[in-house]
């Protein structure tokens, strides 16, 4: 098996770089806490990890993430047939339910308080679910995120089932409506998980969308999440 995905990757390095020698390339599957993977180039050699989840996947399949990989190494375009192979079968039922179980054995998620300095996301998940739910949503874990990130605002883990809010929030000149839009978004999340069209994703569906309107300050809240 190694010594196929090998010639695999030759095969798509010279695909995708005709003229240029094939440099040694060193291809092994790694116990990643999600499908992961990764190439590098150290030495003049090509490092590449594959998640242990894509052992057994079809040579299809191995073939869209080596073109996916070096493309992306040497800055070449990725071709939309192998993003879209890549994309169905790790969005695949299968793939994705053994994700979900890996992830909640090796994944080791560093939980903070979700009460803060300012805002107590518990209380206020609790204030949205009576508001928006009936207060029939069960809670998840809450936790403002270990830094103040600004890239990632908030965030719903299903793995480790919890809601992450960006801790950058939790912050006197914040008004209170922005922390509820987020957590209420990520409700959102919870009662519309992600659905695969074909090989796309769609992250918010028309029902998730048509629900987030139904918040009252929902474009007060946008206007200062977008001014970060």
């Amino acid at each position: 098996m190694r010594d196929e995905i090998l010639t695999i990757f030759q095969e798509s390095y010279r695909e995708l770089r005709d003229l240029a020698p094939i440099p040694p390339i060193q291809v092994e599957f790694f116990a990643f806490a999600n499908v992961n993977n990764t190439i590098r180039l150290r030495d003049g050699a090509l490092l590449v990890r594959l998640s242990d989840l894509l052992e057994g996947a079809p040579e299809t399949v191995l073939r869209a993430i080596a073109h996916i990989l070096l493309a992306k190494m040497y800055r070449k375009p990725i071709a939309r047939a192998h993003e879209a192979r890549y994309r169905k079968y790790v969005h695949s039922h299968e793939i994705r339910k053994k994700a979900h179980l890996v992830r909640q054995v090796r994944g080791r998620k560093r939980m903070a308080s979700a009460k803060g300095m300012y805002y107590d996301l518990d209380a206020i998940f609790e204030e949205m679910n009576l508001r928006f739910f009936g207060g029939m949503q069960a809670r998840p874990r809450m936790s403002w995120s270990q830094g103040r990130a600004r890239n990632l605002l908030g965030h719903y883990d299903p793995a480790h089932n919890a809601i992450v809010v960006s801790r950058i929030f939790d912050h006197p000149q914040v008004p209170r409506y922005a922390v509820e839009y987020i957590v209420y978004h990520e409700m959102l999340h919870l009662r519309h998980p992600v659905r695969l069209s074909g090989s796309r994703r769609c992250v918010h569906s028309a029902e998730f969308r048509a629900e987030e309107r139904l918040f009252p300050q929902l474009d007060a809240a946008q206007r200062f999440l977008r001014r970060l």
